[in-house]
């Protein structure tokens, strides 16, 4: 419409070069777009080198169920894991006692910090039993025989650690000789809070010869006068690091307490107060165990602060 004069193609690109850049970079492929992602290293000698570290096939090959019943496989997996938790906790404690030995609070408490998230863990495998009828539970019950979680060796060995020491709790396992060994070699050593109080004696506070000196394999009983070195303890700096680590043992308890009721009420749901597997007492053994907190002063010492 007008003049007749020629219109340059190149007009707009002038006056907006940015328009220009960005058009010209959309005709382009992007590397990303442009190379398909390398294929994985697919072909190894042997078993691949995740199932030689982690060795799934032997886990996950270790289910023999005894019955029919499609809820058996859910109570023996669910079982099998918690005997991984207990092992990785008990590792855990182990290390938290070596450190408290050395004096090294902050790798006790690091240990002891990272029990209580796989405690969180292992409470948690509740949840797929907790919600079992008697008649769900009673369609493979049979298939357990005399067996109980009672006579779990792991366990015991947490048991152990946190001072609940017994020597008529090895009587189970004198059949295998290995098991039998590890747990009375547990029973004669210090547990957990045996070495806390060792630390806190030889950190200048007032723990009494008659705890320092007691049978590392009796079960601990509570003391007036360690629980007033607890009372002192936080009654003064919430940042000293004894008294970081007695709150990471009280994390510790807490969950051990949780996992004592957690098993109360899923054993209570699933059989009432019919006698437990393995002749135990079932539902009364448990609300016995339930009522008991590991650690005690540190739950005594609360009340004076």
């Amino acid at each position: 419409m007008g003049t007749g004069a020629p219109v340059s193609v190149t007009a707009g690109a002038d006056r907006y070069p940015e328009h220009n850049q960005e058009t010209a970079m959309s005709h382009q492929a992007r590397p990303d777009e442009a190379q398909e992602p390398e294929t994985p290293h697919l072909d190894f000698q042997g078993t691949t080198p995740y199932e030689d570290y982690v060795q799934a096939d032997v886990l996950t090959h270790l289910q023999h169920t005894l019955s029919d019943d499609p809820g058996e496989m859910v109570f023996l997996v669910t079982t099998q894991v918690m005997e991984l938790w207990f092992t990785v906790i008990v590792h855990e404690w182990e290390t938290a006692a070596k450190a408290l030995r050395a004096d090294d609070i902050p790798v006790a408490v690091a240990a002891l910090k990272r029990s209580v998230r796989e405690l969180e863990a292992l409470n948690a495998s509740w949840r797929p039993l907790g919600q079992l009828t008697p008649a769900q539970f009673n369609s493979y019950r049979s298939a357990l025989g005399e067996g109980s979680g009672f006579q779990s060796a792991m366990y015991r060995r947490m048991e152990f650690l946190l001072g609940e020491k017994s020597a008529s709790m090895l009587v189970p396992h004198r059949g295998a000789p290995r098991v039998h060994a590890e747990l009375e070699k547990a029973l004669h050593e210090p547990s957990l809070y045996d070495e806390v109080l060792r630390l806190l004696a030889r950190r200048g506070h007032a723990i009494p010869a008659s705890v320092l000196e007691r049978d590392v394999a009796l079960r601990y009983e509570p003391s007036p006068e360690v629980q007033a070195v607890w009372t002192a303890l936080y009654a003064g700096d919430d940042s000293d690091e004894l008294a970081r680590l007695g709150e990471a043992l009280t994390d510790v308890a807490e969950l051990v307490w949780r996992w004592r009721n957690d098993h109360l009420v899923a054993t209570r749901r699933a059989m009432g107060s019919k006698t437990g597997t393995g002749g135990s007492a079932g539902v009364a053994w448990l609300e016995k165990r339930a009522q008991k907190n590991v650690f005690p002063e540190l739950w005594t010492a609360r009340s004076y602060v």
